[in-house]
C-alpha cells in the first residue's frame, strides 16, 4: 500500500462499528488507501463513528470538516439494530392481528436451533399477550375477502396501546401477503402514527409466525435504530458531509437512511454483510472465485462462503432466537474473537468462548481493569504479539499482565506450564472456527478444498494459516487492510434493494408472459427505487429470480432468469444442480413449482482495485528476532518479525515469521511460506516451505 503525505479528493469513507473497533479506511481518487482505528462505545456507537473521525482527520492533518466535505460516499455499517435485540432494548410493540392469532408469536413453528435440545428455552416474546390485540376481518389464501375490515378493533386497540404506553405497532393479518388492502386500511387509518410496521410490505411471505416476527422485530428497533442514524447522518452534515450517508444491509447491499427507515430490519447483518464487497475485490486480487471469508474481530467471527463468485443470500434469519425473513447474506456467526475469554469449568475442563470481554475492559493485556484471560492474552503469551501500543495508539499491550490472568485463572487451576495454557486456548479456539468454516461449507454441499481461506479481521490472521490445513485448503490469503475488512468490503458495494411476492404456479406449464407480466409491478419498484438514489441507464441493474421447489417439499431454491428470456429448461437444469448440491439427490421428472417471484435491484458503483505499489527491488530484512511459540511440534523457536510496511509484492519467505501490520498480525508456521502478490497482499501457500 503507497501511503500519500495527503488523500487525493474526493474521496470515499467507510465505517464499520464492532464490538471492539471502530473501522475506517479512505479511499482517494488514485486508489490509495489509509486505515483508521478507534475503541468501539457500545453505550453509544456514534462516538466511536466521530472518534475514528476525528483520529483521521488528526492524522491526516486536516480539519474534520475538509475531511468530511471533500467526501463523496460515506458507508457506514452498524450493529446497533443486532445490539438493540441482544440487548432488549428496544421499543415497547403493540400487534394487531387477525383474530384467533394473537397467539402465533408463542406457538411459534415448534423450530429450534438446535433439533436435539428439547429443554433450552424459548425466547420470550417481544409482545406480552396483552399487547397482541385481535381486529376481526379474514383473507383467504388467495386474498379474497372473507369478511370485512373492522376498524372499531383497531380503536379499541390503541385505546389500550395509549395506556400502556406502546411506542410502535405492528400489523400481521392473516394472509395479508397474498392481499395487503386490509393492512393498508389499517396504515391509512393510523395516518400519522410514527411507527407503522406493515407485514405485508416488510416480509411479504406465507410463513404467519416468520411474517408476524419479522414485523414485530422491525417495530422493535425502529425507533432507536433509526433515530440514531438520522442523528448520525445529521451530526454528520453538520459537520460538513454534502450527501446523505448510505448504510449497509444484511443483504450485502447499501441504501440511503431514509429508504432503509421503514424497514430497519434489514439492518441487523449490517456490518458483516459488508463483506461479500470485500471478497469482489479479493478474488480478483486472488485470482479465484471461490472464497471462504474468515473474518475474526475482537467478539466474533463471521464466515462467509463465495462459490463461483457469488455470495449466497437466504431470508431465514435468527437472530437471539427470533426467527426474521428478511433478504441477508449467508453468514455464519461464532463467538471466537481476540477477546474471547477462556475460563476452567468445576470439572476441571478448559472452554474458550463465547463470552467476550468486549471493548471495555476488554483483554487483561488492555490494561483497563480486565482480569479474565483471552485470546489475545494466550497470543501475548506465546510471543505472537509484542507488548506496546497498537491500533494506532489506541490500546497499549501488557504481556505481564497477559501472563498473569492466564497463570491464575487457567495454568494453576490445570497445573500446566503458562506456554501450554496460552497453547490449549489457542487450539481450542481454532477448533471452534473449524466448525463454524465446516458449517457454511460442508453443510452446505461444498468441498473447502476446493477454495482459497480468506483470513480476516484483526485476530483472523493469526489462525488462517493453522485453519487452512485443517480444512485441507492449499492456500491462506491474507488482505493487506485484513484488520479493517468490512470497512473496506462497503467501499466496493453496490446499492441493493430485494423485493418479493408470493406466487404460485407449476414450472413446466406456466406461460412465460404471464409470468414476465407479474414480474412487472416489482421490477417497477425496482426501478424506482434506484432512480431515487441516481442510478440509471447501464447503472441500473435489475435481476428477476424464481422460488422453486419440488411438489410436496417445504423449503425453496432461487434460480436466476435470463435477462431477456424465460427457459423453463434451463431453470430445471439450474434448480436440479443447486438442489443436489444442498441436499444431495434430485426427483428426474419431478414436478417443480414456483412459490415465489423476487426482483433484486442493484445501482452499480464506480469502483476500481486499490492502486498496488511498485514490485520490491531489495530483499527485505526483518526488524527483530523474537522467541515466539510456534506449535507443539516445534515449540519456542526465534522468529523473524518484518514490518509490513516493507514488504513489497515479490518478497517471498518460509515461516516461521510474523509480519506486523497496521490493522494485524499475520503468523506464519514452520511449514508454510509466505509471499505479497502483485495487489500487495499476502498469500500463505500451506506446506510449501522449501526446507
Amino acid at each position: 500500500m503507497v501511503m500519500q503525505i495527503q488523500p487525493t479528493a474526493p474521496w470515499r469513507i467507510g465505517v464499520d462499528v464492532g464490538g471492539t473497533f471502530t473501522d475506517m479506511v479512505l479511499r482517494d481518487q488514485s486508489g490509495a488507501l489509509w486505515v483508521f482505528k478507534a475503541p468501539s462505545v457500545p453505550a453509544d456507537p456514534s462516538q466511536g463513528v466521530m472518534s475514528v473521525l476525528a483520529r483521521a482527520a488528526d492524522q491526516l492533518s486536516i480539519a474534520l470538516s475538509d475531511l468530511l466535505g471533500n467526501c463523496a460516499l460515506f458507508f457506514h455499517g452498524s450493529t446497533v439494530a443486532t445490539n438493540t435485540i441482544l440487548e432488549k432494548k428496544g421499543a415497547k410493540v403493540g400487534l394487531l392481528t387477525t383474530t384467533g392469532f394473537r397467539d402465533s408469536l408463542e406457538v411459534r413453528r415448534g423450530i429450534r436451533e438446535n433439533m436435539w435440545d428439547h429443554r433450552a428455552p424459548f425466547p420470550d416474546v417481544l409482545v406480552p399477550r396483552y399487547l397482541r390485540q385481535p381486529v376481526s376481518g379474514r383473507l383467504d389464501k388467495d386474498g379474497i375477502e372473507l369478511a370485512p375490515l373492522a376498524l372499531r378493533d383497531v380503536d379499541t386497540a390503541m385505546e389500550i396501546f395509549a395506556d400502556e404506553g406502546v411506542e410502535a405497532i405492528a400489523l400481521a393479518l392473516i394472509n395479508s401477503y397474498g392481499n395487503p388492502t386490509h393492512e393498508d386500511a389499517i396504515a391509512e387509518h393510523l395516518n400519522g402514527h410514527p411507527w407503522l410496521s406493515l407485514s405485508s410490505r416488510i416480509a411479504p411471505i406465507m410463513g404467519e409466525y416468520e411474517r408476524t416476527s419479522t414485523a414485530v422485530v422491525n417495530a422493535y428497533i425502529a425507533p432507536k435504530v433509526v433515530g440514531y442514524l438520522r442523528d448520525l447522518d445529521s451530526h454528520l452534515r453538520d459537520n460538513g458531509l454534502a450527501r446523505p450517508i448510505l448504510l449497509l444491509q444484511s443483504n450485502g447491499g447499501a441504501v440511503s437512511v431514509e429508504q432503509v427507515s421503514e424497514p430497519p430490519v434489514n439492518l441487523v447483518r449490517s456490518g458483516p454483510a459488508a463483506g461479500v464487497g470485500a471478497l469482489g475485490l479479493y478474488s480478483r486480487a486472488a485470482g479465484t472465485d471461490n472464497l471462504i471469508a474468515m473474518e475474526i474481530g475482537g467478539t466474533s467471527c463471521d464466515v462467509t462462503l463465495m462459490g463461483e463468485g457469488l455470495v449466497g443470500v437466504t431470508d431465514e434469519l435468527i437472530i437471539d432466537g427470533y426467527h426474521l425473513a428478511t433478504p441477508s447474506v449467508e453468514i455464519h456467526t461464532v463467538g471466537a474473537g481476540g477477546g474471547t475469554i477462556a475460563h476452567v469449568d468445576e470439572a476441571g475442563l478448559l472452554h474458550v468462548g463465547p463470552q467476550g470481554a468486549g471493548a471495555m475492559p476488554g483483554p487483561a493485556c488492555y490494561g483497563q481493569g480486565g482480569e479474565q484471560p483471552t485470546v489475545t492474552d494466550a497470543y501475548m503469551v506465546l510471543g505472537r504479539l509484542r507488548p506496546g501500543p497498537y491500533a494506532g495508539g489506541s490500546v497499549i499491550l501488557d504481556d505481564n499482565l497477559a501472563c498473569l490472568a492466564i497463570e491464575n485463572k487457567i495454568a494453576k487451576p490445570l497445573g500446566i506450564p503458562v506456554e501450554e495454557a496460552a497453547a490449549g486456548i489457542i487450539r481450542l479456539l481454532e477448533q471452534n472456527l473449524l466448525h463454524a468454516v465446516e458449517h457454511i461449507s460442508i453443510q452446505r454441499g461444498h468441498d473447502p478444498r476446493r477454495f482459497t481461506l480468506v483470513a480476516a479481521g484483526g485476530a483472523g490472521p493469526m489462525h488462517g494459516a493453522s485453519v487452512a490445513r485443517s480444512l485441507g485448503c492449499s492456500q491462506a490469503y491474507v488482505p493487506r487492510q485484513a484488520g479493517a475488512f468490512c470497512a473496506l468490503g462497503m467501499l466496493h458495494t453496490d446499492i441493493r434493494q430485494d423485493y418479493l411476492q408470493v406466487h404460485f404456479d407449476n414450472l413446466d406449464t406456466v406461460d412465460g408472459g404471464t409470468l414476465q407480466q407479474a414480474f412487472e409491478p416489482l421490477a417497477e419498484r425496482a426501478q424506482a427505487a434506484l432512480a431515487a438514489e441516481g442510478f440509471s441507464g447501464d447503472k441500473a441493474m435489475v435481476q428477476r429470480e424464481l422460488d422453486l421447489r419440488y411438489r410436496g417439499q417445504l423449503w425453496s431454491i432461487r434460480v436466476a432468469l435470463a435477462a431477456d428470456t424465460f427457459d423453463p429448461a434451463a431453470v430445471r437444469i439450474a434448480f436440479d444442480a443447486d438442489h443436489q448440491r444442498q441436499y444431495g439427490h434430485t426427483q428426474p421428472g419431478g414436478t417443480i413449482e414456483i412459490t415465489a417471484l423476487r426482483v433484486t435491484a442493484r445501482g452499480l458503483m464506480d469502483v476500481s482495485d486499490p492502486l498496488p505499489p511498485a514490485p520490491s527491488v531489495k530483499r527485505s530484512e526483518p526488524m527483530a528476532l523474537r522467541q515466539v511459540y510456534t506449535d507443539s511440534s516445534h515449540g519456542w523457536q526465534e522468529t523473524p518479525v518484518f514490518a509490513g510496511a516493507d514488504l513489497r509484492p515479490g518478497f517471498s519467505q518460509d515461516g516461521p515469521m510474523l509480519v506486523e501490520e497496521l490493522t494485524t498480525t499475520v503468523f506464519v508456521g514452520p511449514k508454510d511460506r509466505l509471499s505479497v502478490d502483485a495487489a500487495d497482499n499476502f498469500m500463505i501457500e500451506i506446506g510449501g516451505a522449501e526446507s
